[in-house]
């Protein structure tokens, strides 16, 4: 598969190092070049600076050819509209995206896109934990 990745902060390093050596054709975009330390001295990948809702550097980094887009940057607008250029500029088949707000993530959820919403799925399972070992208190 072709994989594009904006943002190689510690999800997107890791993402695209476990892909890369699953063996797929990977992508790693970010705008900063100290981003690129996070990924091994061995990477496989393509590393393109810039940012993720820039058509050139889109191009450059292969979306005309991409199976997945995965947009994990710090930012939730960046990764909102990386993704929509992503899914209706090129109708790349497989758009993932991380967005931290969970009223904006159910938005675009319903938008079509895959949506991890990081806020919602911790604070989900810190309950699920408190809930599974809380001990009942007596009657006084």
């Amino acid at each position: 598969m072709k994989i594009i990745i904006i943002g190689c902060g510690r999800v997107g390093a890791k993402l695209a190092n476990d892909f890369a050596e699953e063996g797929h054709h990977v992508s790693v975009v970010d705008q900063r070049q100290t981003a690129f330390r996070r990924l091994p001295s061995g990477f496989r990948g393509q590393l393109v600076l810039g940012t993720g809702i820039d058509e050139d550097v889109l191009r450059n980094a292969g979306i005309q050819q991409a199976d997945v887009f995965i947009a994990v940057t710090e930012n939730d607008n960046t990764n909102i509209m990386a993704a929509q250029i992503a899914q209706v500029i090129y109708r790349v088949p497989k758009v993932i995206l991380r967005i931290y707000d969970p009223d904006r993530a159910e938005i675009y959820r319903e938008l079509g896109l895959t949506v991890i919403c990081p806020t919602r799925t911790v604070a989900e399972m810190i309950e699920h934990a408190v809930r599974d070992h809380v001990v009942p208190t007596e009657p006084s």
